[in-house]
């Protein structure tokens, strides 16, 4: 398969918050390259946000705004690219949101979830958390909340789910986003 794994983490419950992001980009069901960044959003942090993934203000200081991340990511979110997320429907949120607060327009582009995903082909797991579904398919996940190490994390689950079921419930999944 071929696809971009998706991350975001926020600085508070606002969705157009986003403080980092990482894309990893998937050929041939093989990881060859990975991006990440730290954003400076224009809001606050919360300090709920900021225990959970260990970003602060202060971190995020120098970081380009999103408005200035967007150009270098932009060439990945087209309508024939797959872009997968674990509980795509709060990155997807994050990264609307996120053009919305600076008026840019929304790609078209192809989405999958592998929290959906994962609850429909492992349907025996106690939970379908990152995490959770991490130990049970003995994929390392190492730094949780890092977004660089979670969309490792996703895009190792779809290879996993593609070479365990085949590709075909997994295109069953995928929607038209934008």
């Amino acid at each position: 398969m071929n696809f971009i794994a998706m991350d975001f983490e926020t600085a508070n419950g606002q969705r157009h918050s986003a403080c980092s992001l990482a894309l990893v980009v998937v050929r041939n069901n093989q990881i060859v390259d990975q991006f990440y960044t730290l954003i400076k959003p224009e809001t606050y942090f919360s300090a709920r946000n900021s225990q959970i993934h260990g970003i602060y203000e202060a971190d995020v200081a120098q970081a380009p705004k999103f408005n200035q991340v967007w150009p270098h990511i932009a060439p990945f979110f087209t309508p024939n690219r797959l872009v997968v997320a674990h509980n795509a429907n709060f990155d997807i949120g994050v990264l609307r949101s996120t053009l919305q607060h600076y008026d840019i327009p929304e790609p078209h582009y192809l989405a999958l979830d592998t929290l959906k995903t994962s609850r429909r082909l492992y349907p025996q797991f106690e939970n379908h958390k990152l995490n959770t579904l991490c130990a049970n398919l003995a994929i390392p996940l190492e730094n949780h909340h890092n977004a660089l190490a979670d969309s490792i994390a996703c895009a190792q689950i779809l290879i996993k789910e593609a070479n365990d079921f085949g590709v075909e419930p997994l295109k069953q999944a995928t929607k038209l986003i934008g």
